[in-house]
């Protein structure tokens, strides 16, 4: 168990940090203003948000009027500043807040239905509701059940309000607030799917997000579940029941498009946490900060959305990581493409043995490449079985009119479809293996002479035969004798939507990544190594991100996420205390020192040893990938791992370990690597193609609804906009653009002061 760093420190594993909202630009302090404190005022659902009405100081609640298009919503705000606000339409809806001397403020809020889509665009077809729905958006009515915890210990026991048992244990928030330990756990749907939100509650209280909940602290951790995959109807949510979260006071929240298992598309899984959060605080109140924590699949969806929607989450405990889909499913189809050939024919064609595998594959034991793609369905083949989906309506060769059960088929709205030729009207695809020198590592080791004797070299003939046998594959994964290409557009569009994090935004999220050895289960120690270099190739720094690790396979040590988070809690309030100017990723790193978060390292009896322990045994050096392997990698800061398709140079030219091409191999041989290689070999020297930093807060649906293939900015958060005397129009065009973009708005935030050690403050708002 961690020690306690500082007074009311707590451990946390996978948090993302959530700012106090700061004055908006546009209204001096006399002005009136109006705050969204349930989220995005353009990412409203449901019908209602949790607003506040901030008033000059010269100003009194007494005679202020709120209305929404005319219609009085005053009595939402009851006796305060804060209310929630019903019966929005869908659409836009300009909510004003007026005094009697004629001051005020409007904004205007944009509503979509609660089963969506919000921003994410049309939505996947066909889709499946399970259980008792009143609508084909799988809408349907909350259920809540009351647990409570014993003082006897054990697990969560069942509440009975009516017969309320005699044995409810009490806990202290880290606000110092003693409450039974009650929780509600209501469960419903949202976005078509399911979602849970669990918190400390008093049965006797009235849901009032407005109201004083001693129970609530104001924060919440997200958690998330694992894998990837593609699904056409509902799944479960992910478990909430962290009961040390809940004792401290958080609200715990999941949906089970955040369970990339059921959904690997980064855009649907940002939309339903970005609604999921608006209900927590719909039901609860404002949040500080918000925590992620998830393993493998899960720590996929916190990455790659930390990145492409910032302030999402302000602190990250990824497990057993992985950096996003799409870099990872480069080695995947690698791995697919491999083990056909070296499992086939070609391992006797080539007379390449089992035991000079690791220089192809990167990984000294087998099972990693054969549990990979055995385990994890092949999102590229789209013929598979499909998740809810009967098998006479999935394409086929029989069959070209079914649905086509492929990852970039499922993000179509991401990548667009293809406009002409023999694959017209499929999505797009972004991989490629095109310049690829597989092997690379044993044949280097053949000409150098092999450095470590465990690792047998690949000979030129070897290395002929593997490259000549790779291939590729069609847009309906059968099997080429060329290496697949990709598609342009698709390229440049997984980038520009995040779909492969390069970490350009990461520098405002704390990040504690938490994991033990590689096992040979595919979760490789190398990914969390090419986020912190991909952190430093864009910031300069990659200390935003702390190492936890211990000698459990893959999670490092079963206290990890308990402690995590209570450590990511202490972080996160010591970024909220600080009222500094500065910058906040600097905020960030100024406050991992201050709440003295530090890398670790867990021995096998729990208890923290040297870091050089866990160096030996959670060691990347011993694993890598088939693109390590062929020399993929960024030549200043590392393995980034995240080109999909290089640039290319004259093969001619690649420099073989001092050796020119022609000395390495015979005539015959250049002749078939130059058919292989037709555009030439890959130059890590250069980004790739399409590179570049994801453009934050993408939407994928216009104003009707209708789809935008790649997305187009949804541009800044809207603010709302002070008006005096008889400069009270609420006509929906007459609202100039406001506001800057979210991350500037994160960025520029005033935070509250006050010290690490006092209580913490419950009247920030997140930012979103």
């Amino acid at each position: 168990m961690v020690r306690r760093l500082l007074p009311l420190a707590l451990a946390l594993p996978l948090a993302v940090v959530v700012l106090p909202a700061g004055p908006a630009v546009s209204a001096p302090p006399g002005d009136v203003r109006i705050e969204v404190l349930s989220g995005r005022g353009d990412l409203v659902t449901g019908g209602d948000a949790l607003l506040r009405i901030v008033l000059p100081p010269d100003a009194s609640r007494q005679g202020l009027r709120v209305d929404d298009d005319g219609r009085d919503v005053t009595k939402a705000f009851g006796a305060g500043l804060d209310g929630l606000v019903t019966g929005l339409a869908l659409g836009e809806n300009v909510v004003r807040a007026v005094l009697p001397d004629g001051r005020g403020a409007r904004i205007t809020l944009t509503a979509a239905p609660i089963g969506g889509p919000v921003f994410s665009g049309p939505q996947i077809k066909p889709w499946t509701c399970v259980g008792e729905v009143k609508d084909a958006q799988c809408n349907r009515t909350p259920t809540v059940r009351f647990l409570y915890k014993s003082t006897s210990g054990g697990a969560l026991k069942a509440y009975n309000a009516d017969s309320p048992p005699s044995d409810v244990a009490k806990t202290k928030t880290d606000e110092g607030n003693e409450v039974p330990f009650i929780v509600r756990e209501e469960t419903g749907n949202s976005v078509r799917d399911q979602y849970k939100i669990a918190a400390l509650f008093d049965p006797k209280q009235r849901v009032d997000p407005t109201a004083a909940n001693p129970g609530f602290a104001n924060k919440l951790v997200l958690t998330h579940g694992a894998s990837c995959d593609t699904s056409y109807e509902m799944g479960a949510a992910p478990a909430v029941l962290l009961e040390d979260a809940l004792s401290q006071g958080f609200a715990v929240a999941s949906h089970a498009l955040d369970n990339a298992g059921h959904n690997c598309n980064i855009v649907t899984q940002a939309e339903s946490l970005v609604v999921t959060k608006e209900l927590v605080v719909e039901r609860f109140g404002p949040l500080t900060y918000t925590i992620g924590t998830g393993c493998s699949g899960g720590s996929l969806v916190l990455q790659q959305v930390a990145n492409a929607y910032p302030g999402v989450y302000q602190g990250i405990l990824p497990q057993c990581s992985f950096t996003d889909a799409w870099s990872s499913a480069q080695q995947y189809v690698d791995y697919v493409g491999l083990r056909e050939f070296l499992e086939g024919p070609g391992s006797v064609q080539s007379g390449i043995l089992p035991a000079q595998w690791p220089s192809i594959f990167g990984h000294a034991n087998p099972v990693n490449q054969i549990s990979f793609t055995e385990v994890i369905p092949n999102s590229g083949d789209p013929s598979r079985s499909c998740p809810g989906v009967a098998a006479a309506k999935v394409y086929s060769d029989t069959n070209k009119g079914g649905l086509r059960c492929t990852l970039v088929d499922y993000m179509v709205n991401v990548f667009g479809k293809v406009e002409s030729g023999p694959d017209k009207g499929k999505a797009r695809r972004p991989i490629s293996n095109v310049g690829i020198q597989y092997g690379l590592s044993g044949l280097l080791a053949f000409i150098q002479g092999p450095k470590d004797p465990t690792r047998p070299p690949l000979t030129p003939s070897q290395f002929v035969a593997l490259n000549k046998g790779a291939g590729g594959y069609d847009y309906d994964f059968n099997r080429v004798a060329t290496r697949t290409v990709a598609d342009p557009v698709a390229q440049e569009r997984v980038y520009r939507s995040g779909a492969v994090n390069t970490g350009a935004h990461m520098d405002t999220v704390a990040i504690i990544d938490l994991g033990g050895p590689e096992p040979g289960a595919f979760h490789d120690i190398y990914r969390k190594y090419s986020m912190r270099d991909r952190l430093v190739r864009e910031h300069g720094t990659a200390a935003n991100q702390v190492f936890w690790e211990g000698q459990t396979p893959l999670l490092g040590d079963s206290s990890f996420v308990t402690d995590g988070i209570r450590a990511m809690d202490d972080w996160l309030a010591a970024v909220e205390a600080d009222s500094s100017s500065l910058a906040l990723s600097k905020k960030i790193l100024a406050a991992k020192a201050k709440a003295g978060v530090k890398e670790r390292c867990v021995g096998a009896d729990g208890a923290d040893v040297p870091l050089s322990v866990c160096d030996a045994t959670v060691d990347p050096t011993l694993f890598s990938s088939p693109r390590i392997e062929a020399g993929g990698g960024d030549p200043v800061v590392g393995f980034t791992d995240d080109r999909l398709d290089c640039e290319t140079r004259p093969i001619e030219t690649f420099d073989y370990a001092g050796k020119k091409f022609t000395a390495v191999f015979s005539a015959a041989e250049q002749a078939t690597l130059k058919s292989v290689y037709p555009t030439g070999v890959c130059d890590y020297t250069k980004r790739g193609k399409g590179f570049q930093a994801a453009t934050t807060w993408l939407t994928y649906q216009d104003a009707s609804g209708r789809v935008i293939y790649g997305g187009t900015p949804l541009g800044a958060a809207p603010v709302s906009v002070p008006f005096r005397g008889t400069d009270v129009s609420a006509a929906r065009g007459s609202l100039p653009a406001t506001g800057g973009s979210v991350v500037l708005a994160v960025l520029g935030a005033a935070l509250l002061g006050g010290s690490l050690f006092l209580r913490r403050r419950r009247t920030a708002t997140e930012r979103f």
